[in-house]
């Protein structure tokens, strides 16, 4: 029997990146043994992912006639599944997609009329699908409010929690934030994740359901991040990904100027407030 076929991804103790290194398994390796999907069906959700970064208000019927439109037919079933698979959700209220665990508490939303004045007022995360050419991985990123500043992300072949705790746990390392703010993804609603926050002294933020633009800063910065950078590149593993990132976000931090900001850069707003 292989190796690969001992990982468990939805151990509660084990993310499989912790998984992968104890039983000496490369995680690009058990990604691809794992993928479950057909070249069909991911290049459908490459698809799907250019549409919802242009159209985040695409809902599952929507979604499915733009690419029916644009190719073969496809069934609402499918898109629904592969969406759901993805962690897509347009962002006006809907059916749920997902459910989160009935034991996770969800957080009233903190941010609305308040004036965001300094680094480390506010921070917020999210997560993201990034395609590779035969498959994809996710992407978590956590980000200072007020100056757009990239604290720290990590990458994950599976949507689980452990991957955005290490975020979270190098972000915590320096600083720490007033609020944090997030989606209701059941990572950020875990005990895990929001013990850790709590027990920091740090106020929960968490968006309505359905309502992506209470976190409009991350979201501009997926849209940065995919067509400055993912949908230029051709990346074939798991360890191109990282690396093409890890480049992305020293320029997106330290080089790239934002109007919103005076055209400084966020390393220059988050480091001296200017």
């Amino acid at each position: 029997m292989e190796k690969r076929s001992w990982i468990e991804p939805g151990n509660p103790s084990l993310s499989v990146q912790r998984q992968c290194e104890l039983l000496s398994v490369s995680r690009s390796s058990y990604y691809y043994q794992s993928q479950d999907e057909s070249l069909e069906n991911i290049n459908l959700m490459h698809r799907i992912d250019e549409l919802f970064t242009q159209y985040p208000f695409y809902g599952v019927e929507k979604m499915t006639a733009h690419v029916s439109r644009q190719g073969p037919p496809v069934n609402v079933k499918r898109v629904r599944r592969l969406m759901r698979k993805m962690g897509l959700e347009a962002v006006y209220p809907k059916p749920k997609l997902s459910q989160r665990s009935p034991d996770h508490r969800v957080y009233p939303y903190l941010l609305r009329n308040l004036s965001i004045t300094r680094p480390n007022q506010v921070w917020c995360t999210d997560i993201t699908y990034i395609r590779l050419v035969s498959g994809f991985v996710y992407l978590v990123a956590i980000m200072d409010w007020f100056s757009r500043y990239v604290l720290s992300w990590e990458l994950s072949i599976s949507l689980d929690t452990a991957f955005c705790l290490t975020a979270l746990n190098r972000a915590l390392r320096d600083e720490k934030p007033e609020i944090f703010n997030s989606d209701q993804g059941c990572q950020f609603t875990s005990l895990a994740f929001t013990g850790k926050l709590v027990a920091a002294g740090i106020a929960i933020s968490m968006d309505g359901r359905g309502r992506a633009f209470d976190n409009i800063f991350i979201e501009r910065l997926w849209r940065s991040v995919k067509y400055d950078k993912v949908y230029l590149s051709d990346w074939q593993q798991v360890g191109d990904a990282s690396t093409g990132l890890d480049e992305y976000f020293g320029f997106y931090n330290h080089e790239r100027p934002h109007q919103s900001l005076s055209n400084h850069t966020p390393e220059e707003v988050y480091s001296n407030g200017v």
